[in-house]
């Protein structure tokens, strides 16, 4: 089976895409089972000051790690588990270093079970394409990381989503309106509109 891939990307840390990401789980799971996948790029002693505290470099090994279930994924307030609490029919972590990210995303995709998977990350676009991109941006935040600059650039992003209230236009933002170029700008108020355009894909 190949799901449908949607990809929940963001310009830096910060910015919504968790949200937005649970946000469209509820919606799209109350028709069909949606899964969703997690990407955290980790570094051998990452943490710099404090290595004992990081939260992945102790996973890091010469192969992906891929976590699915609710056993091996849920944690409360945590991305993985606020995706079960969305509605997620499975969660898929996938652990990896920076050259881990094309194997990891593929392991994770084979586990993949319903018509249709979200992923939230943005550095895997690269190598894996997905139905539909959205890059989420936040509103007073004009930060934007390089693998996020490499996909609107290229091409790989559909839609550019502006997290906070109150917005109509990405003049109203901190957002550079080279970069957003011909996008379609949609804000909280436009989620039922993407909602319908990815229940609109082949």
């Amino acid at each position: 089976m190949n799901p449908k891939i949607i990809a929940v990307s963001g310009v830096s840390s910060n910015v919504g895409k968790t949200t937005l990401l649970c946000d469209l789980l509820s919606e799209l799971s109350r028709d069909q089972p949606w899964e969703a996948i997690k990407l955290t790029r980790g570094h051998y002693r990452s943490c710099g000051k404090d290595p004992h505290a990081c939260c992945v470099s102790h996973l890091l090994s010469d192969h992906p790690l891929v976590r699915s279930g609710r056993d091996e994924t849920y944690a409360f307030g945590k991305d993985t588990g606020r995706y079960w609490d969305a509605g997620a029919s499975n969660v898929h972590w996938v652990i990896v270093t920076d050259d881990q990210v094309e194997q990891g995303i593929r392991l994770a995709l084979a586990r993949v079970k319903s018509n249709g998977v979200l992923i939230e990350g943005t550095s895997f676009l690269k190598s894996i394409k997905a139905d539909f991109a959205v890059m989420v941006a936040r509103a007073d935040q004009a930060k934007i990381k390089p693998s996020a600059r490499r996909a609107l650039q290229g091409g790989l992003i559909d839609s550019l989503y502006l997290s906070g209230e109150g917005l109509r236009a990405i003049g109203e933002s901190s957002f550079p309106p080279e970069l957003a170029g011909e996008l379609p700008i949609l804000t909280h108020r436009d989620l039922p509109q993407l909602v319908s355009r990815i229940h609109q894909l082949d």
